[in-house]
C-alpha cells in the first residue's frame, strides 16, 4: 500500500511541475487586434522567411506572421495593447533586413482586402543558401 501511495505522489508531483513549467513557457493564444504590413527588403528565400518569423515570434503580442518573399512584405497579426507596428519593423531590421511600416489594418480590413483570415495560408520553406551565415549583413 505504501508503494502505491509513493507512486501516486510522484505522479502528482510530476503533473504539478509540468503545469508550473507550462504556465511560464506557453504563450497564451490571444487574437490579433491589428495587422501590420511591413515593406521589407533583403529577403530571398524560405530561410529568410523562417528567420524573420522566428524573430517576430519573440515579440510579446505577436499572433501571426506571413512573409511574401516575392512582394517584399511581412504581414504581422498582433495585439496592439502589447506592441507597436514600429517595434515589429525594428525587430525585423534587427534580424538583418530593411523594414518599414507600410500600413496598419484591423483584422476585418485585412479580410476585406485579401478575402481571407490572417494566418490561413501556410508558409513554404526553402533555401537558396543566402542565409547560411546569418542572412544579410545590413538592411538594404
Amino acid at each position: 500500500m505504501n508503494r502505491n501511495k509513493m507512486i501516486t505522489g510522484m505522479i502528482a508531483c510530476t503533473v504539478v511541475v509540468l503545469l508550473v513549467y507550462m504556465s511560464f513557457h506557453v504563450k497564451s493564444a490571444t487574437a490579433a487586434t491589428a495587422v501590420a504590413v511591413l515593406k521589407t527588403s533583403g529577403m530571398t528565400c524560405g530561410s529568410c522567411s523562417e528567420k524573420i518569423t522566428g524573430a517576430l515570434k519573440t515579440v510579446k503580442g505577436v499572433t501571426h506572421t506571413e512573409v511574401d518573399l516575392g512582394g517584399g512584405y511581412v504581414i504581422v497579426g498582433f495585439d496592439a495593447a502589447a506592441t507597436t507596428p514600429e517595434s515589429l519593423a525594428a525587430q525585423v531590421s534587427k534580424s538583418g533586413y530593411g523594414s518599414t511600416v507600410q500600413k496598419v489594418l484591423t483584422p476585418a480590413q485585412f479580410k476585406e482586402i485579401t478575402g481571407r483570415d490572417l494566418g490561413r495560408l501556410a508558409q513554404v520553406g526553402g533555401g537558396c543558401g543566402c542565409c547560411a551565415n546569418g542572412g544579410p549583413t545590413k538592411p538594404q
